[in-house]
């Protein structure tokens, strides 16, 4: 199915809004969350808060992406369910997540920092070849741009 002008527009704002927090200091997750936080009415500064952690690996240790994480965010937000009956909720968060982890895979190889850089992002020698090769800054945002590719896709 061809993308519509709107579905377009939507997708470069939501991407421009995502690497530019990404290079303004917020880690994978926060730059994720913060391109549909609004939308699904979540407060900006909540988002960030809420995200903090998934970062680098959730809390840097190199698991899985953060921008793959923040996408899960995005994913509850939109379909999560709020009542303890609704299975359909849950069953169809859970098909999107894993939806989600299967095309991001497919396109990296990996779901986790470790994988993805190469190097463990929560020790001193890799946060040193990290900054060396400049894999974080010239790799994560392209991470980013592409969770938020696939969720346009998949929700």
């Amino acid at each position: 199915m061809k993308k519509t002008t709107t579905q377009t527009r939507g997708l470069d704002r939501k991407t421009a809004t995502a690497l530019k927090n990404f290079k303004s200091g917020f880690n994978c997750a926060q730059a994720v969350l913060s391109a549909y936080g609004r939308e699904l009415g979540l407060r900006t500064e909540l988002g960030h808060r809420v995200s903090q952690s998934f970062g680098a690996g959730m809390a840097r240790l190199a698991g899985t992406c953060g921008a793959v994480t923040g996408g899960l965010m995005v994913i509850g937000l939109k379909h999560g369910k709020i009542r303890a009956k609704d299975d359909a909720s849950k069953e169809r968060t859970y098909a999107l997540a894993q939806e989600l982890f299967r095309r991001f895979r497919r396109r990296h190889g990996s779901l986790t920092c470790l994988g993805l850089l190469g190097h463990h992002i929560g020790t001193a020698r890799g946060q040193k070849v990290l900054k060396q090769t400049r894999a974080h800054d010239l790799r994560c945002p392209r991470y980013v741009h592409d969770v938020i590719v696939i969720l346009e896709k998949i929700l």
